[in-house]
C-alpha cells in the first residue's frame, strides 16, 4: 500500500506545473548565486585622500592603498573640508588625511599621525573599512621600521621574532567556505519541511483528504506516503549541492561524508515533523505559507547562517538554542572545515534526536 502511495505522490509532483521547476531551479540558484551575492566581505571602500605632505613616503602609502583589493581611491582633495564634501555627495566612504611632516617624523622614528574619518551611515562598512585601513597603515609602518633598523639589527646580531599568522580551518579567509555548507541546510529545510506541509494542506483544501479518510489507508501510512518522496528528493538535492560545492567552489569536506548523511537523515525528520505541525493547524495554503515564512525567517536569522550566534545579544542566543537549523549548521561547518567526527558531535546529535 505504501509503495502505491509513494508512486502517486511522485506522479502528482511531476504533473504539478510549479514544483518540478522549484525543486530543480531553487537549489541551483541558491548554490550558484547566493555564495557570490550573500557576502559580508567589505571590498571597494572608496577613499578621499588629503595629502598635505606630498613626500615619497606619502606617495608610497597611497600606492600601497591602490594595490589593496579593499580600497578605491575615488577622490583627492586639498583640504579636509573638501573631503567632507565628497563624503556628503556619496563619492567616498573614508577620509585619509596625511599631515605635514609625515616623512620627516617617520625617518626620525618619532612617529607620525594620520587622520581616518569614516562615514558611519553604514556602520559595518565604516567599522571594517577603518579596521582594514588601520592594518594597512600598521603594515606600512612595519616595513619602514624594518628598513631603518635592518643595518642595526644585522650588526648587533639581535635575535628576531618573526610572526607568521596561520588561520585554522579557513586559511584564506574565504567567506564562501563559511557560507556554502550552511546554504545546504537552508535547502534541506525548504524542500523537506516547507513543501510537504503545503502538499498536505493542498489535500485539505481540495477535499481529497476526506476521501482518503474513508479508505482503509492508516493515517501513519498516509503520512509516510506524503513525506518519503520529499525525503528522497531532499537526499538527491543534498548530493547535488555537495557536488556543486566541490565542482564550482572547490570546497571539499575535511571529514567523512557519511557523517553528513547521518545527521541529514535526523534533520530531515525534524523539519518534516515541523512541517506536519504547521499543516495540521492550517486550513488553507495561504495560511500555511504565511506560517512557514514567518518561522523560516526567524530560524534563518538566528541560525548563524550570516552572523555568528556568539555575537548576538543574550536573548537571541537563548532563542537560538531552540533552533534546529543552528545545530545542523554546526555539523555541516564542523565536518567541512574542521573534519569533525561523530564523537565530537555527540551533543549536537543528541539535541537533534531530541527535536526529532
Amino acid at each position: 500500500m505504501l509503495r502505491f502511495l509513494i508512486e502517486k505522490e511522485f506522479k502528482q509532483i511531476s504533473r504539478n506545473p510549479f514544483l518540478p521547476k522549484m525543486i530543480i531551479l531553487f537549489p541551483l540558484a541558491v548554490m550558484l548565486v547566493f555564495p557570490w551575492a550573500v557576502n559580508l566581505d567589505i571590498k571597494n571602500v572608496r577613499i578621499s585622500l588629503v595629502d598635505k605632505d606630498q613626500s615619497t613616503y606619502s606617495h608610497n602609502l597611497v600606492e600601497k592603498l591602490r594595490q589593496s583589493k579593499y580600497f578605491l581611491l575615488t577622490d583627492i582633495s586639498q583640504s579636509y573640508e573638501q573631503a567632507l564634501t565628497a563624503i556628503e555627495k556619496d563619492k567616498a566612504d573614508l577620509i585619509l588625511e596625511i599631515e605635514p611632516g609625515f616623512e620627516k617624523n617617520l625617518i626620525k622614528s618619532e612617529g607620525s599621525k594620520v587622520l581616518i574619518s569614516a562615514n558611519a551611515v553604514n556602520g559595518v562598512k565604516a567599522g571594517l573599512g577603518s579596521s582594514y585601513l588601520g592594518m594597512i597603515l600598521q603594515d606600512f609602518s612595519a616595513d619602514i621600521n624594518k628598513k631603518n633598523l635592518q643595518a642595526t639589527l644585522s650588526s648587533l646580531a639581535i635575535p628576531k621574532i618573526e610572526i607568521i599568522p596561520q588561520n585554522r580551518f579557513n586559511p584564506h579567509l574565504d567567506y564562501k567556505t563559511f557560507i556554502v555548507p550552511a546554504l545546504v541546510v537552508m535547502l534541506l529545510t525548504m524542500i523537506c519541511g516547507f513543501l510537504p506541509a503545503l502538499n498536505i494542506v493542498g489535500e485539505k483544501e481540495n477535499g481529497t483528504i476526506e476521501q482518503i479518510n474513508v479508505t482503509p489507508v492508516p493515517k501513519f501510512v498516509f503520512i509516510l506516503g506524503k513525506l518519503i518522496p520529499y525525503w528522497i528528493i531532499g537526499f538527491v538535492i543534498l548530493s547535488i549541492s555537495l557536488g556543486l560545492a566541490a565542482l564550482i567552489y572547490g570546497i571539499f569536506p575535511a571529514g567523512n561524508l557519511l557523517v553528513i548523511y547521518l545527521f541529514a537523515t535526523i534533520y530531515i525528520l525534524v523539519v518534516s515533523g515541523f512541517g506536519l505541525v504547521i499543516s495540521n493547524h492550517s486550513s488553507t495554503l495561504q495560511q500555511a505559507m504565511f506560517l512557514m515564512f514567518f518561522f523560516m525567517l526567524v530560524f534563518i536569522l538566528i541560525s548563524g547562517l550570516f552572523t555568528p550566534i556568539s555575537s548576538m545579544p543574550g536573548w537571541a542566543q537563548n532563542i537560538a538554542a531552540f533552533n534546529p537549523l543552528k545545530y545542523f549548521m554546526i555539523v555541516m561547518r564542523g565536518v567541512y572545515l574542521k573534519g569533525s567526527d561523530i564523537l565530537s558531535l555527540i551533543p549536537t546529535l543528541l539535541t537533534l534526536l531530541g527535536f526529532a
